[in-house]
């Protein structure tokens, strides 16, 4: 800090730069919950055989 500025000008300057910082968001508002349907194909889609095929890969992009 400068010699010549004073803590409260100092402050000052902060807050008006910086203002004040925004509302906290409530946990219930970052969260979402939804029903899912029992009888919903995409929920066991894993397939552990075929899982390599979701990754992409320099070398696999490059064959013929």
């Amino acid at each position: 800090m400068d010699e010549g500025v004073t803590p409260e000008a100092a402050a000052a300057v902060r807050q008006a730069r910086f203002g004040t910082l925004p509302e906290r968001v409530r946990f219930e508002d970052m969260v979402e919950g939804a029903d899912i349907d029992p009888d919903s194909k995409g929920r066991s889609s894993y397939n552990p055989e075929a899982s390599w095929n979701h990754f992409s890969c320099v070398a696999a992009d490059l064959a013929p």
